[in-house]
């Protein structure tokens, strides 16, 4: 193995102090976002510095730090193989068989773990920036850029096309798409920095080129608009990330494409009339998958909503709208012994840890005890399948009024 390959006991040993952050906040735009970003930078300021300080050591990784012979890309292609698919002992060495919720721990997931490395601590560092002005927070944080998206020898591939790959059956899917979620904070942090001058406008464009490869990639590739089209938690990631990258690539067309699909399929197709969301329930992990839904769905909600256009207050044909999947969802998070449902198959017990959806609704939703109890909750998972299923980690860098959209 690689030297530098991030194993996953040193990724829990090293990352978990980042991981606090999983909280996603108010609208951006609104009035109360001086509050907000009071509160979380008081809330928040002791973990992000902390952590920050600890990153300044760290040296960049990327996919090219190792590379698995399964992979059908070459070196500097991201590879990932589907979560829950196993060797079928009825034909060993044939196609892999799914066994849906039970994660197969032979996968190869040091792509995934440097990526995942990646997204704890760029936000990290641009959050420590944005508390102190401290320049070496913002140069380390452009150091780690420059390795994953602009030196060529070390740079990704602007694509996913052998993400969770199924050994036999196929070399990558549009369902890897939802891999590169671990970048929408990344990308946040690049927005805020370029904003408030912690980077220059000739740095950003740097990084910007290639997500703007990336973006139109996830719009007109096979794979990403498979995974566009798909109607649970997959289908909303990728509005999320599109909403994200778009804004920092300047493609309006795609960012109004994302309000359009969120206003005309997603709340539609995925939130039941009581707030829940039955594409998740029917999950072999319907907890962890409604909170992870519910979070990406605020974040779509913090990202893409202005002064005119609100889309907390968006509501479906059947009268619900993020706010009440929030609203369903709270008691099971405020006391998850109430939890009606199947228990997960896998780390049940260790959830529901910091949700971001919890701080994101009860600030634009004037909730407060949503907030309070998001204060009370887990902020340093340990788990790494809980972290990872934590893309907004850094509350301070999305109700920062530096990125009010005021259209």
């Amino acid at each position: 193995m690689n030297e530098t390959a991030v194993t996953r006991r040193r990724f829990v040993a090293t990352m978990a102090a980042a991981a606090a952050g999983t909280v996603a906040l108010p609208r951006a735009w609104a009035a109360t976002g001086d509050d907000a970003y009071a509160l979380v930078a008081k809330v928040d300021r002791v973990r992000i510095l902390s952590a920050a300080q600890g990153f300044l050591a760290e040296k960049p990784q990327t996919v090219t730090s190792a590379h698995s012979e399964r992979s059908a890309g070459g070196l500097h292609d991201y590879f990932s193989e589907g979560d829950y698919w196993w060797p079928d002992p009825k034909n060993p060495g044939g196609p892999y068989i799914r066994r849906d919720g039970f994660s197969n721990p032979d996968n190869f997931v040091k792509h995934r773990d440097v990526l995942i490395r990646l997204s704890l601590l760029a936000p990290t560092l641009a959050a420590a920036w944005r508390l102190t002005k401290d320049k070496r927070y913002s140069a380390c944080f452009m150091k780690h850029l420059r390795a994953w998206f602009v030196d060529p020898a070390t740079k990704m591939n602007p694509n996913l096309e052998y993400a969770q790959a199924i050994s036999g059956v196929t070399p990558g899917r549009g369902i890897g798409v939802i891999d590169t979620l671990q970048l929408v904070e990344v990308v946040r942090a690049l927005r805020l920095l370029e904003v408030e001058r912690g980077i220059s406008e000739a740095e950003a464009d740097e990084v910007r080129e290639w997500f703007a490869s990336y973006v139109n990639w996830m719009a007109t590739s096979k794979n990403g608009t498979d995974e566009e089209k798909a109607k649970n938690n997959h289908g909303t990631c990728w509005v999320l990330q599109v909403a994200e990258f778009s804004q920092f690539t300047r493609r309006e067309d795609l960012r109004k494409l994302c309000v359009e699909r969120f206003k005309t399929l997603i709340v539609p197709d995925q939130i039941a009339k009581d707030g829940s969301l039955p594409l998740e329930l029917e999950r072999t992990k319907p907890y962890s998958y409604s909170l992870f839904d519910a979070d990406v769905l605020s974040g779509i909600c913090q990202s893409l909503s202005t002064q005119v256009d609100d889309l907390w207050g968006f509501k479906g044909p059947n009268g619900m709208g993020v706010g009440d999947v929030v609203a369903f969802l709270f008691p099971y998070i405020a006391d998850k012994s109430k939890w009606p449902f199947a228990k997960d198959v896998e780390y049940f017990d260790a959830m529901p840890s910091r949700r971001p959806s919890l701080l994101f609704a009860g600030e634009a939703l004037k909730r407060p005890e949503y907030v309070a109890v998001w204060k009370k909750q887990d902020a340093n998972p340990t788990v790494p399948e809980l972290i990872r299923n934590l893309p907004i980690r850094q509350p301070l860098l999305w109700v920062d009024p530096a990125l009010a959209n005021r259209q």
